[in-house]
């Protein structure tokens, strides 16, 4: 059973969903959605696990002031960790909730027992990719959250679940158009000043998986590949007819590798 909960933190009130019971495993949401796209796997927590996923900063039904950094984002992880007594927890996420991780783990990575990057990648934004952040940024600004689903919606989701499964389509732009312009601003600028975590990679010392889409069109397999080859303990899983947003596409699947990641030795 899903359960939803709420934590006082010092940056305010913050929600977060939670399933299983054991050693946890925090799942960090993709921009510009929030808690809600971990369900799938919330409904399918592997014995002896407790999957914990919040709203980031800025996101989600209570959002707080928008972030500006990914360190910004990492700190209302932390902190809801230090709420929930949390001490060492695995920890992953999908797109920007990988960006996420990154500063996580390259900040305190004692804490980490495992690491999971979902359709994601470690290097920075291009020129091009950050000109096309305050192209958003900038319709944001000027049409709401309605226009971020309108630019993002085509390339959010792969050409199958667009032909086959417009149920997802729908799903995913209802969660996008309750989101919050000050939040979703904030993790654009967050997303577009990240830093390169690929230095950082050959250090992350725990078992780690990587998953993506094979349609995934704004972070593509290449990019899991090349994480995938500098992770010292790594298992790469690719997802057919699957997009940028996997764990939504293809939920039996994710979820599938990931418990199979969890209760597995690696």
């Amino acid at each position: 059973m899903v359960r939803e909960r709420q934590a006082a933190l010092p940056q305010g009130q913050v929600r977060y969903l939670e399933a299983g019971a054991g050693w946890p495993l925090v799942l960090l949401h993709a921009f510009p959605l929030n808690a809600e796209m971990w369900r799938p796997q919330l409904e399918q927590v592997p014995d002896g696990w407790r999957f914990i996923a919040p709203d980031l900063r800025g996101f989600g039904r209570h959002p707080v002031a928008g972030a500006q950094s990914m360190d910004d984002l990492a700190d209302g992880v932390f902190e809801l960790l230090d709420t929930l007594k949390i001490e060492r927890t695995a920890v992953g996420g999908l797109s920007m909730g990988g960006y996420v991780t990154f500063a996580m783990v390259r900040r305190e990575p004692e804490r980490f027992s495992h690491v999971l990057l979902a359709d994601t990648r470690a290097t920075a934004d291009t020129p091009a990719g950050r000109a096309s952040r305050q192209e958003m940024l900038d319709a944001l600004t000027a049409r709401g959250v309605g226009a971020v689903a309108e630019m993002m919606l085509p390339k959010l989701l792969g050409s199958s679940t667009h032909s086959d499964r417009p149920e997802v389509a729908q799903r995913v732009r209802q969660i996008i158009e309750g989101g919050d312009v000050e939040g979703f601003a904030g993790g654009i600028r967050a997303i577009r000043a990240r830093p390169d975590s690929s230095p950082s990679l050959e250090r992350i010392g725990v078992p780690a998986l990587v998953i993506v889409g094979e349609e995934d069109v704004l972070t593509p397999p290449s990019d899991s590949e090349a994480m995938a080859a500098v992770l010292p303990r790594c298992r790469l899983v690719k997802l057919p007819r699957a997009g940028h947003l996997s764990s939504l596409e293809s939920p039996r699947d994710f979820s599938t590798a990931l418990c199979d990641f969890l209760t597995s030795p690696l």
